[in-house]
């Protein structure tokens, strides 16, 4: 599986067609997901980036994210 820094991460914020996020430790491929169309999720968070403390505040839980595959892990 394919270890990811923040910096590499970042490159994935949606702006060439590929959006990914990182959760727990995990890096996540929503580039299908309609939310986060043009590498934003309704305004509020961006992608490319670690998003572990902001999801916690988040309506909906884990589950939703289960849905994505995971590509690879943040290396901290």
């Amino acid at each position: 599986m394919r270890i990811f820094t923040e910096e590499e991460l970042r490159e994935y914020d949606g702006r060439n067609g590929v959006t990914y996020i990182a959760y727990g430790g995990k890096v996540y491929d929503v580039s299908v997901s309609y939310h986060w169309r043009k590498g934003s999720h309704h305004v509020m968070h961006c992608a490319g980036c670690d998003l572990t403390e902001a999801l916690e505040q988040a309506p909906h839980g884990l589950s939703l994210l289960e849905k994505f595959p995971i590509v690879g892990e943040l290396l901290k």
